[in-house]
C-alpha cells in the first residue's frame, strides 16, 4: 500500500497522549520495502493513534552547506494510496537535490492505525492529524505541502484554514506553509462535476472509471488499473506491484463521499501568502483538463500540465517529469514563503 521510532526524529521530544485511543490497530499485511536513506517512523496523534510516515533526508555535501537552506517536502496521498507512492521515486529524488523529506500515510492507510468508525476521516480530521505532524516536527522550518488526487482536496483545506486564520485547537492554528502544490488534484467542488462530465461527454469512461474505483476492481484487473492509474506503457509486472500495494494500503475509505461532496466547496483562501502550484497530467484519466482548470482558476494560477504522463504521476513510467518541473518551481525563491 525496516522500522524504527520516533526517537529518530531531532524534535520530536514533545510528543504525548492524552487518552486511550479506542480503535482497531490494524496494519496492512505487507509492509513497504524502504530504499537506501529511508526510515519509517509513526508520529503519534492527539488522539493516541498512530501515522506512517516514511522520512528520507537531504543528501548533505559541501556545495549544499554553503547554500540557502530548502524548506522540508511533505507529501499526502490519495485513496488507495499510503506513504509509499511518494517513497518509490519523489522522496529519492528530492532528498537527492537537497531536501529533506516525509510521506505521510493518512489514519487506516499503509501502516497507520485505523480510528473507530467505517471511514478514516474527513477533510477536516486528515487536514488536522497533518497539522499536528508539521506543528510538532517542523515548526522551526515551515515545509511544502504537496497532496496528490483526493490528498490534494485535503491539502486545499489545510489551505483555507490557514489564510481563515481556523483554529486547530484550543492554542494552536494551522501552521504556514512556505508553498502548496495540487498534483492532479481534485477540485475544489470535488468529484461530482468530473463523474458528470464523464457521463456526458465520455460513457464508455464513465463506466470504467466507476468500475475501476467504485466497484474496486482495479485491484483485480490489471488492464483496468493500468488504464485508471498509469501511462500504457508501464509493464505488467510493474502495474500488478503497484496494484497489490494499493489494495494492501487501504483499508477503509479516506471519507464518507456523500458528506464530503455535500460539504464542497472547500472555502476560499482569503489571503492569498501561500504560493500554490497546479500540476495536472495530459493523460489523466481521472481528473479531466476541465477539472485542472477549475483548480487553478480558484487560485488564480496557470496550471501545468505535462505531457506523456498519467495520474499516479510519481509512480509513472516518466516519473522524473513532474518532479523535474516541481523542483524547478521549488528553486525558483519567488514561488515560496520567506
Amino acid at each position: 500500500m525496516a522500522s524504527s521510532s520516533l526517537v529518530l526524529f531531532p524534535c520530536v521530544s514533545s510528543l504525548k497522549t492524552t487518552f486511550k485511543p479506542m480503535a482497531a490497530l490494524r496494519k496492512s499485511s505487507r509492509t513497504y520495502e524502504l530504499k537506501k536513506g529511508q526510515n519509517r517512523l509513526y508520529h503519534k496523534l492527539p488522539s493516541g493513534l498512530k501515522m506512517e510516515v516514511i522520512e528520507q533526508r537531504k543528501e548533505e555535501d559541501e556545495k549544499r552547506r554553503s547554500e540557502k537552506e530548502n524548506p522540508p517536502l511533505v507529501f499526502v496521498h490519495g485513496s488507495y494510496h499510503a506513504a509509499w507512492c511518494w517513497a518509490e521515486h519523489w522522496l529519492p529524488f528530492f532528498s537527492s537535490s537537497g531536501f529533506d523529506s516525509y510521506a505521510i500515510s493518512l489514519l487506516g492507510q499503509g501502516e497507520s492505525d485505523e480510528p473507530l468508525g467505517t471511514v478514516a476521516g474527513t477533510l477536516e480530521t486528515h487536514a488536522s492529524d497533518i497539522a499536528n505532524f508539521i506543528e510538532s516536527n517542523l515548526s522551526s522550518s515551515p515545509p511544502v505541502l504537496i497532496g496528490h488526487s483526493f490528498g490534494g482536496l485535503i491539502v486545499q483545506y489545510y489551505l483555507a484554514n490557514i489564510s481563515n486564520k481556523q483554529p486547530l485547537g484550543a492554542t494552536n492554528a494551522y501552521p504556514d506553509l512556505s508553498g502548496a502544490v495540487l498534483v492532479c488534484s481534485v477540485p475544489p467542488s470535488g468529484n461530482s462535476g468530473l463523474v458528470l462530465r464523464y457521463l456526458f461527454s465520455k460513457p464508455v469512461a464513465a463506466f470504467k472509471v466507476t468500475l475501476s474505483l467504485a466497484a474496486k476492481r482495479f485491484q483485480t484487473s490489471i488492464p483496468l488499473c493500468r488504464e485508471t492509474f498509469f501511462a500504457s506503457a508501464m509493464d505488467d509486472h510493474l502495474v500488478q506491484r503497484y496494484q497489490v500495494l494499493m489494495k494492501e494500503s487501504s483499508r477503509m475509505p479516506l471519507f464518507d463521499l456523500k458528506k464530503l461532496n455535500a460539504s464542497l466547496p472547500v472555502p476560499k483562501p482569503k489571503e492569498k501568502s501561500t504560493k500554490v502550484l497546479v500540476l495536472g497530467a495530459k493523460d489523466d484519466f481521472i481528473v479531466d483538463d476541465e477539472g485542472l482548470k477549475e483548480t487553478g482558476r480558484f487560485y488564480d494560477v496557470e496550471p501545468v500540465c505535462i505531457e506523456g504522463v498519467a495520474h499516479d504521476m510519481m509512480l509513472d513510467c516518466s516519473w522524473e517529469k513532474g518532479a523535474e518541473v516541481l523542483f524547478y518551481w521549488l528553486s525558483k525563491p519567488r514561488n515560496l514563503a520567506a
